[in-house]
């Protein structure tokens, strides 16, 4: 299906991007005119998605992350792709509390949380190459 509109944003795999990255999609959600419940949890869910990339995906190493959101009717679909080390095993990535840095004491919440959040979450990753996270969220309409 083809989006109502369309954006992208490609940042530094920097942490204080983070909170850049997740006002971005936000802005761009606006236009549904989410409840403030609504969001909040796609913001919380962005915020993971891309902690996730700079954490995870990139290490200590610097790159780049990239979010495409798009609006189709009053659904928003948003991938976060990085190109980092990817992940070895995603069910075991999905598992509540486990987490592939316990030496940074994370909490290993953040598919958890994406996953309670959004109405679906798909994780696309390859070793060396890395990661796509896309999440999707009805956005209910009161008029």
């Amino acid at each position: 299906m083809k989006a109502d509109n369309e954006m992208k944003l490609e940042f530094l795999s920097k942490s204080q991007n983070e909170s850049f990255a997740r006002s971005v999609v936000a802005a761009f959600v606006a236009q549904l005119d989410p409840t403030i419940e609504e969001l909040a949890e796609i913001k919380t869910a962005v915020s993971e998605a891309v902690t996730n990339a700079i954490i995870h995906g990139y290490s200590c190493e610097m790159g780049n992350v990239i979010i495409i959101s798009r609006l189709i009717g009053n659904t928003v679909e948003i991938e976060v792709k990085d190109f980092g080390v990817g992940i070895a095993d995603i069910e075991l990535a999905r598992q509540p509390l486990y987490t592939s840095k316990p030496e940074l004491e994370r909490s290993g919440m953040g598919f958890t949380v994406m996953e309670t959040f959004m109405d679906k979450v798909d994780i696309e990753s390859y070793i060396g190459e890395g990661t796509t996270i896309r999440m999707t969220k009805k956005i209910t309409t009161v008029k």
